[in-house]
């Protein structure tokens, strides 16, 4: 893959006239890159490559070097404001400053961070999140055929949601106006990214503005002036189109979609989809879908619908399926298939809420860390000592690679490396094809604790009580951090500062270079991995409360109690935050204030922690049971019952769920 970053395009612009030609970014006549590899920015933005240039400057790969001992990379936006026209040179300087403005507001996965901004002469530059991957239309470019429609569908409703976030975002909504394929990156952990807010602007009904856009994705309305969140879905609608008919509406005539149905030119588009793209691409407003969340929503009732939920097929049932009934049990290794299923096996729910896995894989001893999935491949630690590979679509052996302790953290992927931490006190890095030792960190301790990877760096905790930095490529420590005490917790990570928990109670941030900036005392052992979300840190303790902790002094906002221990990690949602406790209950509490706004009561402990996807909350307990929880009232969706308590935490990837118990097994179920 190659690299690309927040906003590597500069916006097209255009209007009856071109009067605005000078703004258009093109393969000919671009800018000269001016700064060389080399060159610093600031003091501090060590220049190391061009990873584009446009019709107006550059975008280059650097390295923030007030990180001495990691490599930190960030990507640094360049215009070169040369134009002769004073009122020209204002507006360029202030359609920067907006797109800085704008970034410095946003908080949502899907949209990549910024970091710093400044001008020299007559150069301004954005410093953001370096992202690596590839955009969209590169990708649909690279593709031999086709895109399957299941694919496109999560693109779309993962588009729908930072789309949504942006048009009701607060106090201003926010409306694209330049959504194509390549303003959509897919990162190196295939996710969406919507990048270059160059031509974004806060939305005001009525108001009148600039012809901007893309031709061909955008709307009629945008031709007058008109931005409007409706012109978001239109481009959308558009993406799409293209997405799944490789027919560039560039090349075509202004709203012609009509013209150019959708299942002439790929007849393996669903009619339910069909119509989706229709509604969104309708040449009026009012007829398009109302929101982004109501296309969502739509697109949602499709997948829903294409996943076959066949629960009415099965109301003649007059016992719970037994768990595994019927499925192949995996035990020897078969041929890895490398790819996830283009559409996972119905959810079989019984009369008594359960379900029935895909498949499921038998380890030889207890799967207590959370599965992970990356290139078509499950990979999870179990207590027998051994990471497992498993194939995800099929559920068979792929490879396993053997440490001398138990494995009770999690795996992490990072390009071609699995990271796994073992009781046999080192940090083992195998090949994620073969299995093979790349190479071991040792500690003095167990490492009981899931790596954390940012900066080219696997940070982990060891019971010999400290933070480990690790190169990545050399497997060389780059410092490690003393905490006082056994460390199990997996950092979070923001742009600057590390921030992890200890089993003395101890809440630490540190900086990049593991100098300490701050210190939380909790009242018992901070197990729990801490959540960084808009500014704010939170994480639960052994002393049975998540604290919310502001992230620059570590400054507690409020506390929340539930009546036991919490050994459970928070996952956010929108504006509540998901935690187990060991008093039996799940609880959804409200991000700013603190305050119960559900809970849910199982048979045991919860000390699993929750993966929240689309509006449901997954979560194990240790009565054996996997809940599937309504995200918005902490109703029972359904549940499945495992032959052992569930420690492990579930992960949702594909509308499908992976989970592994103490009964020696991961399983596959449908989301």
């Amino acid at each position: 893959m190659r690299p690309r970053v927040g906003c590597q395009r500069s916006a097209s612009v255009f209007d009856t006239h071109k009067i605005t030609k000078s703004m258009h970014t093109g393969r000919h006549g671009q800018a000269e890159s001016g700064l060389q590899p080399g060159a610093t920015l600031q003091n501090r933005y060590l220049i190391q490559g061009v990873l584009g240039v446009g019709g107006m400057g550059s975008v280059y790969r650097a390295r923030d070097m007030r990180f001495p001992n990691v490599t930190k990379l960030v990507a640094v936006k360049e215009i070169l404001n040369l134009a002769p026209d004073p009122a020209v040179r204002e507006m360029i300087v202030k359609t920067f400053e907006r797109e800085a403005n704008i970034l410095a507001t946003l908080s949502h996965p899907a949209i990549p961070q910024i970091y710093d901004y400044f001008t020299q002469g007559d150069r301004s530059f954005l410093v953001q999140e370096y992202i690596e991957g590839k955009d969209l239309e590169a990708y649909l470019a690279d593709a031999p055929s086709l895109l399957a429609q299941e694919q496109v569908v999560e693109w779309a409703i993962q588009l729908c949601d930072v789309l949504s976030y942006l048009h009701n975002h607060q106090p201003d909504p926010i409306v694209f106006r330049d959504m194509k394929p390549s303003n959509v990156m897919l990162d190196q952990h295939h996710r969406i990214r919507l990048i270059d807010f160059g031509i974004a602007r806060a939305f005001a009904g009525g108001q009148k503005g600039t012809m901007i856009g893309t031709e061909g994705y955008s709307p009629p309305e945008q031709y007058r002036g008109e931005a409007s969140p409706a012109g978001d879905i239109y481009a959308l609608g558009a993406t799409l189109h293209h997405l799944l008919t490789k027919q560039d509406p560039r090349l075509e005539p202004p709203f012609s979609f009509g013209e150019r149905p959708l299942r002439r030119l790929n007849p393996g588009v669903s009619t339910e989809l069909d119509a989706i793209i229709a509604t969104a691409l309708n040449y009026a407003p009012a007829e398009r879908f109302a929101s982004t969340l109501a296309m969502k929503e739509a697109l949602q009732s499709l997948r829903r619908t294409r996943t076959g939920l066949l629960t009415q097929k099965f109301t003649n049932l007059t016992a719970p399926i037994e768990p595994g009934a019927g499925l192949p049990v995996a035990a020897d290794p078969g041929p890895a298939s490398g790819a996830a299923p283009a559409a996972p096996p119905p959810v079989v729910v019984a009369p008594s809420g359960e379900v029935e896995p895909i498949w499921r894989f038998k380890c030889e001893d207890e799967v207590r860390g959370s599965p992970i999935v990356s290139g078509g491949v499950v990979f999870v630690g179990a207590y027998d000592n051994n990471l497992y590979a498993i194939d995800q679509a099929k559920g068979h052996l792929v490879w396993k690679y053997a440490t001398d302790g138990g494995l009770p953290g999690s795996p992490v992927a990072y390009e071609d490396l699995v990271l796994i931490g073992s009781e046999d006190r080192r940090l083992h890095a195998v090949s994620a094809r073969g299995g093979r030792i790349q190479w071991a960190y040792y500690t003095d301790g167990p490492i009981r604790a899931t790596p954390r990877v940012a900066e080219g760096h696997a940070f982990v905790g060891s019971d010999d009580g400290y933070l480990h930095a690790v190169n990545l490529q050399t497997g060389r420590r780059a410092w490690s951090a003393p905490g006082g005490s056994s460390i199990r917790s997996r950092p979070a990570v923001s742009h600057e500062r590390l921030f992890f928990g200890t089993e003395a109670g101890e809440v630490y941030a540190l900086d990049f270079s593991g100098e300490f900036r701050w210190r939380f005392k909790a009242k018992r052992a901070v197990t729990a991995s801490p959540l960084l979300h808009n500014g704010v840190l939170y994480v639960g303790s052994v002393d049975g409360v998540v604290y919310a902790l502001e992230e620059g002094s570590g400054w507690a906002i409020w506390k929340f109690r539930t009546g036991r221990a919490i050994i459970s990690s928070p996952a956010v949602l929108g504006n509540q935050i998901y935690v187990g406790s060991a008093d039996r209950n799940v609880y959804a509490i409200d991000l700013r204030s603190g305050r119960e706004i559900w809970r849910y009561e199982t048979g045991d402990q919860v000390t699993s922690s929750p993966a929240v996807e689309g509006d449901v909350v997954y979560i194990g307990s240790v009565d054996g049971y996997l809940y599937a929880l309504d995200a918005a009232t902490g109703r029972l969706r359904w549940r499945f019952r495992s032959g052992g308590p569930i420690t492990s935490s579930p992960v949702v990837v594909g509308h499908i769920v992976f989970i592994g118990s103490t009964d020696h097994y991961v399983y596959a179920l449908s989301a």
